[in-house]
């Protein structure tokens, strides 16, 4: 390999997963060896994923989890790889979507891609179909595809899904060099650049969340693509690697984007959504994302939720959810604003509106941070300009962490001032935007 391939490898290298302390990765490989039969590595299979669910059920941290079930799926298609494709040269077997991230709930899609170093003879497409059937014999319901590095170029050119989902791709066995070649082929110099890719992410959850009602408080919602479920912190950690090649959330706060108190926020709402996630599949045995009533009773349940004098289990476990997924809603719209300031650089001098509020670039600002401390008002004002100037798109992420700041300002003395009471109402009586400028509000903590 010459020195420019070495350089390229180390560039677009994939980041690697966490390490695992789990003691059956260190036996299963010669055991798997051994196994001359499907029926055995089922057995196997089967044994490894009731000792994860006895891990969760004995509330050991789900994130050790769901890297450890992407570990042991990595090792099992490594060993089925070099049984049925070690005479393919210059293949790699590739990870991808969430797969790729190391990121597998009991029952999540296994998508790999089986990279080509160029189109398949009959040799090589044999060998592809033994591996696929043996996989699907062995209990790995596997999601497969097989492609060249031009095809795979090819396809995401106008496919914004095909580009996110090869975005994520990590190497799981065969030849490095074909992955670090895949990876430089869609970088975004050659496709997709990072404003384009940017904007249709946005677009693509605008209309996710339009589908859920675009609301949080679904009676049962969706914790992977609902508003302010999975998707949304995904959606955030693929425009933060698109932009600047971030591999995990830290890299958010390395970069600045995130206060390290907001990183810590969503890392705990992903870790208690994936709780939620891991123990809506081991309840059911299948992919169910929904959180409907009835699992909600028992997972409330299983996550040792008690009935109280004035609140059921259930109650106590649905308004945790309800304010992770407002945290994820908030956390999601402030990052989004600040990739869409450091991404599409625009420069127009502020336009003012009144002596609290300016608009530059488009969105909503206040012209100083303390704006909300001199004229406490101005947290309802915002909402009201929102509404009455249509052309505005959101708000700056300044001005929404100094209204996260000036919340404490919202007590029984605000709530009772006249102005206030006039301000609020004229929100309510406004021809357009009044829900979603309350669910705004609600998203914010101004209202609730």
């Amino acid at each position: 390999m010459g020195a420019w391939d070495s350089e390229l490898l180390e560039e677009t290298r994939p980041a690697t997963p966490p390490p695992i302390s789990w003691p059956l990765l260190e036996t299963l490989p010669a055991r798997l060896a051994a196994g001359r039969e499907p029926a055995a590595w089922r057995e196997l299979l089967r044994s490894a994923h009731e000792e994860l669910k006895a891990r969760f059920l004995a509330s050991e941290p789900v994130e050790e989890l769901v890297h450890s079930r992407a570990a042991l799926v990595d090792t099992v298609l490594r060993e089925a790889w070099s049984r049925h494709c070690a005479a393919l040269p210059g293949w790699a077997l590739v990870a991808v979507g969430g797969y790729g991230r190391a990121e597998l709930h009991p029952c999540s899609d296994i998508d790999i891609l089986l990279l080509a170093p160029r189109s398949p003879d009959p040799r090589g497409g044999g060998a592809i179909e033994a591996l696929v059937a043996f996989l699907w014999d062995i209990g790995l319901e596997v999601g497969h595809s097989v492609r060249t590095v031009a095809e795979c170029a090819e396809e995401c050119v106008g496919d914004v899904g095909v580009m996110t989902t090869l975005l994520e791709a990590r190497l799981v066995a065969g030849v490095a060099q074909l992955l670090a070649a895949m990876r430089q082929a869609l970088a975004p110099e050659r496709l997709w650049p990072v404003k384009q890719f940017f904007e249709a992410k946005v677009r693509e959850q605008a209309a996710r969340h339009l589908k859920a009602n675009d609301t949080a408080y679904n009676l049962e919602p969706n914790v992977k693509t609902g508003p302010g479920g999975l998707r949304d912190i995904q959606t955030i950690a693929w425009v933060a690697k698109r932009h600047f090649g971030a591999a995990t959330l830290d890299g958010l706060a390395t970069h600045g984007f995130l206060t390290v108190a907001e990183l810590r926020r969503l890392e705990q709402a992903q870790a208690f959504l994936w709780k939620v996630r891991f123990g809506l599949h081991t309840l059911t045995g299948r992919r169910e994302d929904r959180l409907l009533f009835d699992y909600q009773i028992r997972l409330a349940q299983s996550f040792g939720y008690q009935d109280a004098s004035y609140t059921l289990a259930v109650e106590q476990f649905m308004q945790r959810y309800y304010r992770t997924v407002m945290d994820v809603s908030l956390l999601n719209e402030l990052l989004l604003q600040l990739f869409r300031e450091a991404i599409l650089s625009e420069s127009e001098p502020p336009r003012p509106l009144n002596a609290r509020f300016q608009v530059r670039n488009g969105s909503l600002e206040a012209v100083s941070e303390d704006v909300f401390q001199r004229s406490p008002a101005a947290l309802l004002e915002l909402f009201a300009l929102l509404q009455q100037n249509e052309g505005l798109h959101g708000v700056r992420a300044s001005t929404m962490r100094a209204v996260a700041k000036s919340l404490w300002l919202i007590d029984e003395e605000f709530r009772q001032n006249p102005r206030h009471h006039r301000l609020f109402l004229e929100i309510l009586r406004s021809p357009v935007g009044v829900t979603h400028e309350l669910r705004r509000m609600n998203t914010y903590g101004v209202l609730g």
